[in-house]
């Protein structure tokens, strides 16, 4: 275990217990003691990791559970939104909502949310163009591990009408990898590459057992580079994390599940499919009732991956209820 994948671990920690917190005191003493660091070497250690200090991390989480709050509970008032994501009065939430989305609660409801989401899906889509290269450097490294996953000839059926099933999860206990940055980068492949290593040197696989991806973010909320992923595995009890992963609780429930085959750069291309062309007429709508409930890539003991285009098998589940 390097230092590195240590203090990333604990910093981790602390990115799940402010989300997990957001209407409670969230200071610097306290979120010190989850890392187990001293407040100083703490709070510059947060910012060389984070990319942003402790401060603008609590308040960026904040407006954006405050703001998807907004959209999905219209019944609430602004005020009662500001309390429950920790703002001390709503004079200090409008304040904070206008610095980081330029427009007040107010104007976030009256269609303001339509717009900021435009603009971030089509800067992610103008990262995920120009991945290209990338994605195929990230094919070479995965052929160069022949022995990592099980091998199979696979046909493309992204562009085909999406086969969709309701299904009904458990809660699984996971131990996970976390990547911070665009959906949809070859970035993600890599790291996909580096767990299954993990899980083979820890003796997790074979045999084959239920890997999941989970995107922890809402992409036309969150900026590009602050979108974060887990490559997830299905441990027991008895597991204890080391390094850098994380252990956590996936969060069951009633999913939507939509068949994919496809390479990595069409991933995030299917789930806009999946949202935007299936959901609508489908019946349900997206579950935000229960945040720890993710959308997620279901990879089962049937998974294959063909190493000569790099394409896999998978489900993609969206938490639904009934609309």
């Amino acid at each position: 275990m390097t230092t590195f994948s240590a203090y990333l671990a604990r910093i981790n920690r602390v990115f799940d217990h402010i989300d997990a917190h957001l209407a409670e005191p969230l200071d610097l003493n306290a979120l010190a003691a989850v890392a187990h660091f001293s407040p100083y070497h703490f709070h510059r250690l947060f910012k060389s990791i984070a990319g942003e200090t402790l401060a603008g991390r609590v308040r960026r989480r904040r407006v954006e559970r405050a703001a998807g709050l907004l959209v999905r509970s219209p019944e609430t008032t602004a005020m009662q939104i500001a309390l429950e994501t920790g703002f001390a009065s709503p004079e200090v939430f409008t304040r904070a909502f206008r610095a980081h989305f330029g427009m007040t609660p107010t104007a976030w409801r009256c269609g303001g949310h339509v717009r900021w989401a435009a603009v971030q899906l089509d800067a992610l889509s103008k990262i995920q163009q120009a991945e290209s290269k990338h994605h195929q450097a990230a094919l070479e490294v995965i052929r160069q591990d022949k022995d990592m996953w099980q091998h199979g000839h696979m046909i493309i059926t992204g562009g085909l009408p999406m086969q969709v099933e309701i299904k009904h999860f458990s809660d699984v206990r996971i131990a996970y990898m976390r990547h911070v940055g665009p959906y949809g980068s070859a970035s993600i492949s890599l790291m996909w590459q580096r767990f299954g290593r993990w899980c083979h040197e820890q003796g997790l696989i074979p045999p084959p057992r239920i890997m999941y991806g989970m995107c922890l973010d809402n992409p036309g909320m969150t900026p590009a580079d602050k979108l974060r992923y887990d490559a997830c595995i299905e441990v027991d009890d008895g597991f204890k994390p080391q390094g850098d992963m994380g252990v956590s609780l996936l969060k069951g429930g009633r999913y939507a599940c939509a068949k994919f085959v496809g390479a990595g750069a069409d991933i995030a291309g299917a789930w806009g499919r999946f949202i935007s062309d299936w959901l609508p007429g489908s019946g349900y709508v997206f579950d935000m009732s229960d945040e720890s409930r993710r959308c997620m890539e279901v990879y089962g003991v049937d998974f294959k991956m063909d190493q000569e285009t790099g394409v896999f098998n998978a489900e993609l589940c969206l938490p639904v209820r009934r609309a």
